[in-house]
């Protein structure tokens, strides 16, 4: 059977990805492919600076370390990073506070040829492996990419809300990792 991703044609096979623990020249790696504005239309608007991803993967190994579980630096299969997928706590005071979300970021060069889907597959069974019982994602509701993502991976949609800086809507989608 053929898994068709919807903007990828049916008879291509979905790509190849690998997944590591960042390291700090991911940080610049991370800083360079997340530069353009579409990549961050969802995340600020703008791109972050340096110090940002270095602080960023630096937290990551200690999740990993701490957690068994972190956003993974995603490479294609020529080890290039094309961007980061993984599952972090989501630790804001708003939203699902406590909860393990699951997330992905890509660099523009890298959309529509399913690593996004590939990567978080692999990152559920990942913390399903860790014995988390089960994951959100918060998304904008206008990423209808990322809407696409958690759909593939039969994530249900289970609230509406406002973000409380820039009030736009966004959805949170949950999975059970346990009747799976």
């Amino acid at each position: 059977m053929i898994t068709r991703l919807k903007g990828c044609p049916v008879n291509r096979a979905l790509p190849v990805v690998r997944l590591r623990v960042p390291t700090d020249e991911d940080a610049v790696a991370w800083h360079r492919i997340f530069g353009h504005p579409d990549v961050m239309e969802f995340h600020g608007g703008r791109p972050a600076e340096l110090s940002a991803y270095e602080e960023l993967t630096a937290r990551q190994r200690r999740h990993d370390a701490e957690r068994g579980f972190c956003l993974w630096t995603m490479l294609d299969e020529e080890g290039r990073v094309v961007g980061f997928t993984g599952a972090q706590p989501w630790e804001r005071e708003w939203g699902p506070s406590g909860e393990i979300e699951i997330g992905w970021r890509l660099g523009r060069e890298y959309w529509g040829q399913g690593y996004a889907t590939t990567a978080a597959r692999m990152t559920i069974e990942r913390v399903r492996a860790a014995g988390v019982p089960s994951v959100v994602a918060m998304v904008m509701a206008t990423n209808t990419r990322s809407i696409a993502v958690t759909q593939r991976l039969g994530m249900r949609l289970a609230e509406v809300f406002r973000t409380p800086t820039s009030q736009k809507e966004g959805h949170c989608y949950r999975l059970d990792l346990q009747a799976q």
